[in-house]
């Protein structure tokens, strides 16, 4: 098991974690818009590692389209992931050392702590900014991790990426978000939050996923 995490006061919201809240899309941190999304991407510990592979190498975000234009590992040590016991309440994390891995052109994989800036657009419309690493986590059956905006984002919030091996054997790819909106164009017209939300789900899928085919 590998886990790693990193939470401080540089990102730009206060509900550090929340997307792996059991009632986030009940009850979304204040002002925000929540989404959440689970695909079936297969079944098998083969389809398992290599989408795993593929999410904690950045795979979903390069194939939305966004440009990791600097990647930072964590200056400190890193700990375990936030995690959540049936009833929803936290699990208290620990520190751990982890081996750094580096994907074919020297970009370190997903790891907690990491600050990385995205560029790039969805719709028209600017979609990257600063971003942190909140948690990373890699298990037997689950591997995944989420970001929180650090700064010079049309949104402030946090999204995670989660891929679970169930015990029915099938692979399931699942996305949740919760994004207040912070340019003046999304807080005029919030539904571009969720039109923008919409576009990266999508774009996430098709990175990942095999099974994904464009409609004709």
């Amino acid at each position: 098991m590998r886990r790693g995490t990193f939470r401080d006061e540089t990102v730009d919201y206060a509900a550090v974690g929340a997307t792996q809240a059991p009632d986030l899309m009940q009850y979304p941190p204040e002002k925000s818009i929540p989404a959440e999304e689970s695909w079936r991407i297969g079944s098998g510990e083969q389809r398992f590692h290599s989408a795993g592979d593929a999410l904690m190498s950045w795979v979903a975000l390069r194939g939305a389209g966004l440009t990791l234009a600097d990647v930072r590992p964590a200056s400190g040590p890193t700990y375990a992931g936030v995690t959540f016991d049936a009833e929803g309440n936290p699990v208290s994390p620990s520190r751990i050392d982890t081996e750094q891995r580096f994907d074919s052109d020297g970009t370190p994989y997903v790891g907690g702590g990491m600050t990385v800036r995205l560029e790039g657009r969805v719709g028209g419309l600017h979609a990257g900014g600063e971003l942190r690493v909140i948690f990373a986590v890699e298990e037997a059956r689950r591997v995944g991790f989420a970001l929180g905006t650090v700064g010079d984002s049309v949104v402030s919030g946090e999204e995670s990426f989660m891929i679970d091996w169930h015990d029915s054997d099938e692979v399931w790819f699942t996305v949740r978000a919760f994004d207040a909106p912070v340019s003046l164009l999304y807080r005029v017209f919030p539904r571009l939050v969720r039109r923008r939300r919409r576009e990266l789900f999508a774009r996430y899928l098709r990175a990942i996923s095999p099974l994904y085919t464009t409609p004709a």
